[in-house]
């Protein structure tokens, strides 16, 4: 099985991995830049002429990101005390955002920490035979 903090157990990514994974992806932090920001509905166009660092404010102050790296202009998105993503669900393990998913994530795992790979865990309650009561 992959661990998400050793690269060298991820395994190679393949087409209809992610329908049985228990989204590993989605307990890494996730970098994000404004564009995404809007498209996820956490920033609105208007805001765009404010400073950059006065929607970083707002935006650690509702507990959306963790950081602002001001340098490059990107935000870490905030994440639950067990390292999920904010927009994961906990029980589907499906992200509640998907259409307007940042980039960061659209990309994944083409980019990443190892680029054609994943963390790949499989959700134990896929694949069971479930009882039939004929």
């Amino acid at each position: 099985m992959a661990d998400i903090d050793r690269l060298d157990t991820w395994i190679k990514y393949k087409n209809g991995l992610c329908s049985d994974c228990m989204a590993s992806c989605c307990t890494m932090p996730v970098e994000v830049k404004l564009p995404d920001l809007v498209r996820m509905g956490v920033v609105d166009e208007f805001e765009l002429q404010e400073p950059i660092k006065n929607i970083a404010k707002r935006l650690e102050k509702q507990r959306i990101i963790q950081h602002f790296n001001f340098k490059y202009g990107v935000f870490t998105l905030a994440q639950r005390s067990n390292g999920d993503c904010l927009y994961l669900d906990a029980k589907s393990r499906l992200c509640t955002i998907y259409e307007q998913r940042p980039n960061t994530c659209r990309n994944h795992p083409k980019i990443g920490p190892r680029p054609g790979f994943c963390a790949y865990r499989r959700n134990p309650a896929h694949g069971r035979k479930v009882a039939s009561h004929d």
